[in-house]
């Protein structure tokens, strides 16, 4: 499994929007777009602003969502024709599809600070789908699905520990959280409403389909 050693910050930055991949971070004034830092690309160059091409617009659609869920190119056109080859709107299902992956559902059930965060609790054993260790970020949950911590105390005592710090959270409708446990479960589908980041899919489609 790849990963990105750069820094994260200045995916906000491009994007000019927060996606949210440093966890409590991106809640405070540290963050770059709270600051002046906002407007200004990555790089010596960001202060010029030029116009965007079409390839551009769509470019930066898709950028927005592979960042935003932490992918590489490969695996987001994988997504991709898996999307193109299932029913319904591709753009939709797309974003569906990334939204079911194990490290996107244990983020959303406040596991871990970030999605980050949350690939490497799954990668190091933390994490079990109905009973059994799953070590793949990538894995696709379904509706039933039962997500838990390992019975150690030193993993159930890290989950807590971060539950605890925003005792106000609550997950979305799709997800069912038990923080005693702590456990959850799949109890229906996510929708479109449920992604979080502003993206606009047909964009990103158009762009794949070049």
């Amino acid at each position: 499994m790849g990963r990105y050693l750069g820094s994260s910050c200045k995916h906000c930055r491009r994007e000019g929007m927060k996606l949210f991949l440093k966890g409590a971070r991106c809640e405070t004034a540290k963050c770059p777009i709270e600051k002046k830092q906002k407007n200004l690309a990555p790089g010596m160059h960001g202060w010029r602003k030029g116009r965007s091409s079409e390839y551009g617009v769509r470019l930066r659609e898709k950028q927005k969502i592979k960042w935003f869920y932490g992918i590489f190119d490969r695996q987001f056109m994988r997504y991709f024709h898996q999307a193109e080859r299932l029913k319904g709107n591709t753009g939709e299902t797309l974003l569906l599809l990334l939204e079911r992956r194990l490290d996107n559902v244990v983020y959303k059930l406040n596991f871990a600070p970030s999605r980050k965060a949350a690939r490497q609790l799954i990668t190091h054993g933390h994490i079990y789908v109905n009973g059994k260790k799953v070590d793949l970020p990538d894995y696709s949950v379904n509706v039933g699905a039962r997500i838990s911590v390992k019975g150690s105390e030193k993993s159930v005592k890290r989950v807590k520990s971060q539950l605890e710090q925003n005792p106000s959270f609550s997950t979305q409708g799709w997800l069912q959280l038990d923080r005693e446990k702590p456990e959850a479960t799949v109890v229906a589908l996510p929708t479109r409403e449920d992604i979080q980041i502003p993206v606009e899919e047909q964009l990103v489609i158009e762009f794949c389909s070049r």
